[in-house]
């Protein structure tokens, strides 16, 4: 069910030059609402933005013992740079859940999974991994950057599963895009991905040549969130579908890719 909910700002972090991590808890004191895996919130700026269109941020992780929601931010303009520059204390309003999460069948214990991820598309990853490791699974990361200080919570993602990363230029694990790791020699039964476009499209393919299942996280321009606006409308195989309300989590069977 969907709710609109005023959250206070525990805490804001800057993680690199554009990123930020913010941890928010129901002004009301209320518990967060069940979230799965790969949904997201529409974030309304603050006020003296003057932007009129909500802001969607994929959930990165909710740590229950804190009642605290995370939000990985990226500046991408002035929405995203007010909701950065926001203080300890301030309140943002949120709608969530929003879209459909990653899939999770009940026998994933006894398989190999893979989670690939590249720049802030690495924020659902982390609730995800957290929840495989709850059902006795022991995900492997895969994660990407254009330098080290530019990979985002690694250290988070080792208290999860073995962790591996990739730099364009070197500066951190295998120099080269997540499709050059040489964790692919490994067998895995399943792969989750979610960042950049082109990242995507070059691990489906990957996927598709070893005939993994692969899902995997739209991140199309949404306005509404709610399906009503029609910006983020994806071709697909069932035709043209609205990432927010129909994905963003699609296996790549379904895509034109």
């Amino acid at each position: 069910m969907k709710r609109i909910l005023d959250f206070q700002i525990n805490s804001v972090e800057p993680l690199s030059q554009i990123v930020s991590l913010l941890k928010l808890t129901p002004a009301d004191g209320s518990e967060i609402p069940p979230c799965l895996s790969g949904q997201f919130v529409e974030v309304k700026a603050p006020a003296q933005a003057g932007i009129l269109l909500r802001r969607p941020i994929s959930i990165n992780f909710i740590d229950k013992s804190a009642n605290e929601l995370w939000l990985l931010v990226r500046r991408a303009g002035r929405g995203t740079d007010a909701i950065c520059d926001m203080n300890v204390g301030d309140k943002l309003n949120l709608v969530m859940p929003l879209g459909n999460g990653f899939s999770v069948p009940d026998d994933m214990a006894s398989h190999r999974v893979l989670l690939v991820g590249g720049g802030v598309g690495v924020a659902p990853l982390l609730m995800l991994g957290s929840h495989l490791k709850e059902m006795g699974v022991e995900p492997i990361f895969l994660l990407g950057a254009r330098t080290a200080a530019d990979l985002l919570e690694a250290d988070l993602f080792r208290k999860y599963g073995d962790t591996h990363f990739t730099t364009d230029d070197g500066s951190a694990g295998t120099h080269g895009v997540v499709t050059d790791s040489p964790v692919w020699n490994d067998r895995f039964a399943r792969v989750y991905c979610c960042g950049p476009l082109p990242m995507m499209k070059a691990v489906a393919r990957k996927c598709r040549d070893k005939s993994i299942d692969c899902e995997v996280s739209l991140e199309n321009m949404m306005a509404c969130g709610l399906g009503v606006c029609l910006c983020c409308v994806e071709p697909t195989v069932k035709g043209n579908l609205c990432v927010c309300t129909d994905g963003p989590v699609f296996n790549i069977s379904e895509l034109l890719w």
